[in-house]
Formats: C-alpha cells, sequence, structure tokens
C-alpha cells in the first residue's frame, strides 16, 4: 500500500489558472517561501499554499518544487497549451494527478474505490478512507481533514449545480475537471425518509479522451512491458481504464483506434486472450506532439 497523504490544499480546489500561474512564477526564479509570492502571484497567502501544493499533485514540479518536463511542456515558454483551451490537456491534468498520488484521495478513488461502489454518498467514501488508513496504520488521520479532501475532490469535478455549504461564487466555476464528466450528482430520499446527495462514478465510453493522450499513459507507464493484456489496461493499478473511468467498449474503441493510426500497435485476440502488442515503443512525447500539432 502507498504512502497515504491528505490535505494541503487549504480548501480551494484547482483553478484553471494556477498550473500556468504557477509555473511561470517559479521559471521566474521565485520560490513560494519568499514573503513578496503573494505579490508576484497577486492571490492570498492560503492560496499561495494552495497552488503550491496542486503543481506537486499534478506532478508538474518535484518535491523540492523544481520544475519537471511535463510543465514545461504544457505551460512553459514554448508550451503547447498553457491557457488549457484542448480537452486533451485536461485529461492528461487528471492523469498526472491521479497517478502521481501526492494527493492521495484521488489515487485511492480513481484505482480502488470505483471498483467497491458506483454509487456513493460522502459517508459512503468518508467509511472507505477510514478503512484505508487503517489498513496501513495511518495515525494521523483526522476525518475533518478527510471530509474536507472529499468537499474539494468532488468540487474539483463536478458541475456548478452541486451544491456545497462552503462553495462561494467564484469556486463555483473553477474546476477544471468539470468536462471530463467523470463524476455526476444527484439527490434522492435515503432509508430515513431524508434528502440526500449521491455521486455516480461514471465508467462510460469516453469519446472526448485523445487517443494520444491515452497512449502517452501506456508508454509513460514502466510495468507495461511490449504486450499487455486487455484485463490490465482495463482494471489494472493505475491502469487508463481506472484513470478514465472507462468501461469495456471504449476501452475496446480506443484500441481500434490505434490500430488504424498506428502500424507499431496490434490487437490479437486468442483463446479468450485479449492482448494489445507493440513491435516498438516510440518516444511518449513525441506521440503527444502529433496530437498537439493537429
Amino acid at each position: 500500500m502507498q504512502n497515504l497523504r491528505f490535505s494541503g490544499h487549504e480548501s480551494f480546489p484547482l483553478k484553471h489558472f494556477w498550473p500556468l500561474k504557477g509555473t511561470q512564477f517559479l521559471n521566474a526564479n521565485h520560490t513560494f517561501s519568499e514573503p513578496t509570492a503573494v505579490v508576484h502571484l497577486g492571490v492570498g497567502k492560503n492560496m499561495v499554499s494552495a497552488i503550491k501544493f496542486w503543481l506537486r499533485s499534478l506532478g508538474l514540479t518535484d518535491e523540492n518544487y523544481n520544475i519537471q518536463e511535463i510543465a514545461d511542456y504544457l505551460f512553459g515558454e514554448k508550451g503547447v497549451d498553457r491557457y488549457i483551451e484542448d480537452i486533451g490537456t485536461i485529461w492528461f491534468l487528471h492523469y498526472y494527478l491521479v497517478k502521481t498520488n501526492r494527493a492521495s484521495i484521488y489515487n485511492l478513488i480513481f484505482n480502488e474505490f470505483s471498483k467497491e461502489r458506483i454509487e456513493f454518498t460522502k459517508d459512503n467514501l468518508l467509511g472507505f478512507l477510514k478503512r484505508i488508513t487503517l489498513k496501513v496504520n495511518f495515525n494521523s488521520l483526522n476525518v475533518n481533514t478527510i471530509n474536507t479532501d472529499i468537499s474539494v475532490f468532488l468540487r474539483n469535478y463536478l458541475k456548478p449545480k452541486f451544491k456545497d455549504s462552503k462553495i462561494n461564487i467564484e469556486d463555483d466555476y473553477s474546476g477544471l475537471f468539470f468536462d471530463l464528466e467523470l463524476i455526476t450528482h444527484y439527490k434522492k430520499e435515503n432509508s430515513e425518509n431524508k434528502i440526500q446527495d449521491y455521486f455516480i462514478l461514471n465508467r462510460d465510453f469516453r469519446d472526448k479522451l485523445p487517443v494520444e493522450v491515452f497512449l502517452f499513459t501506456i508508454l509513460d507507464n514502466n510495468n507495461y512491458e511490449n504486450s499487455i493484456s486487455f484485463n490490465e489496461l482495463l482494471t489494472g493499478y493505475n491502469s487508463p481504464g481506472n484513470i478514465f473511468l472507462l468501461n469495456k467498449e471504449g476501452l475496446f474503441s480506443i484500441i481500434q483506434q490505434l490500430i488504424k493510426k498506428y502500424s507499431f500497435i496490434t490487437y490479437s485476440q486468442t483463446a479468450g486472450n485479449q492482448l494489445i502488442q507493440f513491435s516498438e515503443k516510440p518516444d511518449k512525447f513525441e506521440i503527444l506532439n502529433n496530437y498537439y500539432a493537429n
């Protein structure tokens, strides 16, 4: 079981312009600890901490806040999508948020909780996280902290129709991941005849997911060899199936698109074994370049 990390976001969901703002700030040789950080970033002290947290959680910096390759690729001076105008970039940042595992709730929800429940309440999610922390002897569990993480998680993915008592008008429209439609929300009467919020983790077809972003996640995974089973891609740890909440039909469709587009990829189905195979593995950033060039 991986190390668990909660809080750090100061109760702020990821805002659309923070990846670029934070990357520019660090590329200008500023540090988050300097007294003038609030001036250079144009935000309050708590938001400075939140920007720092989200840059690290997205894998845009390392633990010491050194800019990583992916940050320069997306948001550097010649970044391919500095203002996050392309849906592929949003999928890409979601992938890094789950994969990097600096904010544990995202990795746990998409890799584990999504296999236990499709429909859930906040209490269901809290119970799952408490169980996980006990399992790994995580001694610093604070229920209030976990509840805040849950609230921020939902605010990152749910469109403004979902209202939370902690949300203000600006936060209503700040979630970067709304358009991915990974989570939906509705209200219904519970067993105590009270109206309650319910949420659904939607495993779906994902026709808005670019095949190049999908392929990047395979090439980026050091655990994948040249032959990968369909089931591993669908439900394995940090698999595209888990991270993007793909259903079987959606995964099969993307694989079919890949084999038509790239001659180095083949797909076979023999005796019930479904395999995607690579005759070679190109540079993952070359694949992204093909996407952003179009």
